[in-house]
């Protein structure tokens, strides 16, 4: 079977996803494939080289882990079961601090922190159905970087389970979050990629 075989009408799962040894790369989104982008280039590859290095550093013997693409993230429903899993993302980063959520597989359920390097040609697919996804799913914090624009956002999930997107940040600031206190990261650090 080739990608070219698939109907994109349907509704696909977990489960098929497994079957597939396709030369592209998918995820799903509610049922639906999404092709990802050719491989990354350069410039997103540096950034997410050092936001997974600060992250990695930072988080070396304690409780959280972090993990970067291609790492399954699969958001269920109501069933944890292949066939009920109908969206399956690989964020460029993620951080789980609930270990009984990871398996050899990857991730099931909400990461507490998800990181998404935007790239040419994929910029509405994260701003748009990745965002209401992370968002249905409970992920705590979805930052999106945008390093041809120097640019980071971050949206916080608030007590009632909606996303509260921080003011635009860049050059000069520094990065912070509840989820991991005493991390900071230097944007100067992720932006100055020549």
């Amino acid at each position: 079977m080739r990608f070219s075989d698939l109907d994109l009408s349907k509704t696909y799962t977990y489960a098929d996803y497994l079957k597939w040894q396709f030369e592209e790369r998918l995820e799903l989104i509610k049922g639906r494939i999404f092709k990802m982008s050719p491989a990354p280039g350069r410039i997103h590859q540096k950034a997410s080289a050092i936001i997974f290095n600060q992250l990695f550093n930072f988080l070396h013997k304690q409780q959280c882990d972090v993990y970067s693409a291609p790492f399954d993230v699969r958001l269920p429903r109501k069933s944890v079961d292949d066939k009920e899993i109908f969206t399956v993302l690989q964020p460029d980063i993620c951080v789980i601090c609930d270990r009984s959520k990871l398996d050899d597989r990857g991730c099931i359920g909400a990461p507490d922190i998800v990181v998404e390097i935007l790239s040419p040609g994929n910029n509405r697919k994260e701003l748009q159905n990745k965002y209401e996804v992370y968002e249905e799913s409970g992920v705590k914090e979805y930052w999106i970087i945008h390093p041809d624009e120097n640019t980071f956002m971050k949206c916080t999930l608030d007590l009632n389970g909606h996303y509260q997107p921080s003011r635009l940040l860049t050059f000069g600031d520094v990065v912070t979050t509840p989820v991991l206190p005493g991390f900071t990261m230097a944007l100067d650090d992720v932006f100055n990629l020549d």
